[in-house]
């Protein structure tokens, strides 16, 4: 059995307990983006000055559009790759389960990752849609916002499912939420440019991932990418998902077999 087949099964697994529930997901996914941009976009956004220069030319509304997207990727990864991974460890014992089988645990990892693939894309593909409604997206380039999202999330999924395997209980999610996630929501250039942060904290905030996928979302919807950064920011999150991945397997497999 090839590593794809396998993988697949675990992916069939998540997808059938997932069809129960598609509709709401889909539905609430179309929703939230609409309420931030309708809040914060279009409201908020009546506040800022007529001067928009800080945002390459473009009103508020539409340069924060693909800038939740991005951060609607890191969220949706990590959902998917704490609790549930967890439950899958500890309290279900699904791996335990499916370590009975010909299944190993290199299928587990691609199989979860291209479960949280998957979830990234089709929310992308709502929020895409969203931001067409919105009048947002310049080019058919934009379509590139989707690759760019899934790479995002799965980048932040690798490295969470790593952690994940490392936990005993849950506790450990609250500081992950608290003191990573949410600072990199806020403050990797998804509401405001980094040119409004001093100068150290541009640097530290280049060094997260977010901005790297915030940069590549925003830059496929506003046809605004940049030819020689890009690649910069497609090394950065590729590297992180590659170590995530390599992490993810190696702690997965102590775990199990402790």
């Amino acid at each position: 059995m090839t590593v794809i087949t396998a993988s697949g099964r675990v992916w069939q697994r998540n997808w059938l307990v997932y069809r129960r529930l598609w509709h709401r997901s889909l539905a609430f996914g179309f929703l939230q983006p609409v309420l931030f941009l309708t809040a914060m976009g279009l409201g908020i956004g009546t506040l800022i000055p007529s001067d928009t220069s800080a945002f390459g030319g473009v009103d508020y509304v539409d340069w924060l559009g693909p800038g939740l997207l991005a951060a609607m990727a890191m969220q949706t990864a990590t959902f998917e790759s704490t609790y549930p991974i967890m439950n899958k460890i500890m309290w279900g014992r699904n791996y335990e389960a499916i370590l009975s089988t010909p299944l190993g645990i290199r299928h587990i990892v691609v199989g979860e990752l291209g479960w949280s693939a998957f979830r990234i894309a089709s929310l992308a593909t709502v929020f895409l849609l969203v931001l067409f409604l919105f009048g947002i997206p310049r080019s058919p380039m934009a379509i590139l916002a989707i690759p760019f999202a899934v790479l995002t999330g799965i980048a932040f999924s690798s490295c969470l499912i790593a952690f994940t395997a490392t936990q005993k209980n849950d506790v450990g999610f609250s500081a992950i939420f608290r003191f990573v996630i949410n600072p990199l929501f806020l403050f990797s250039g998804t509401f405001f440019p980094l040119s409004q942060l001093p100068e150290p904290l541009q640097l530290v905030a280049w060094a997260t991932p977010l901005f790297h996928g915030v940069e590549l979302v925003r830059g496929a919807v506003l046809n605004t990418l940049d030819p020689v950064t890009a690649p910069l920011h497609l090394a950065y999150l590729l590297a992180m998902f590659t170590i995530g991945a390599t992490l993810a397997e190696r702690n997965l497999t102590r775990r199990m077999a402790g």
